[in-house]
């Protein structure tokens, strides 16, 4: 199972877009860290089984090829304050999300399913697009 938190195993466009992202939130005096970036299929899929077949609360509604962390053009990120992160502290993630889109990155906090870590890059394709064999 592969679930990286290397930004180097990005797309090379969205490891350039997470470089600058992070780059910008060290200048706006948040320390962020980026703790998932290309899942394969597999690990998607015990993602997917958690609050489900599994225990724990669902983080994410995509089974294995179904997100775009699965294609390289996706990446999550939290910010830490005193060793640890505030997952409950919206305005750091919104912070955060508005320097991710400062970069041009799309960020999952602006979705009807909040997804406040979540950053990603699809150049205009859909995970259609990418299963057919389209790419950025």
């Amino acid at each position: 199972m592969i679930n990286s938190r290397d930004i180097k195993d990005l797309h090379p466009k969205v490891k350039v877009m997470a470089e600058k992202f992070l780059s910008e939130c060290k200048a706006a005096g948040l320390n962020v860290t980026i703790y998932s970036t290309y899942r394969d299929h597999e690990s998607q899929n015990e993602l997917y089984a958690q609050g489900r077949t599994k225990p724990g609360k669902v983080v994410t509604k995509a089974k294995g090829g179904d997100s775009f962390h699965n294609w390289k053009v996706a990446f999550d990120a939290a910010p830490i304050v005193n060793g640890s992160i505030p997952w409950n502290d919206a305005k750091l993630f919104e912070k955060m999300g508005a320097i991710g889109e400062s970069v041009g990155l799309e960020w999952g906090g602006r979705w009807k399913f909040k997804d406040m870590p979540h950053f990603q890059f699809t150049g205009g394709l859909s995970i259609a697009d990418f299963k057919a064999g389209k790419q950025l």
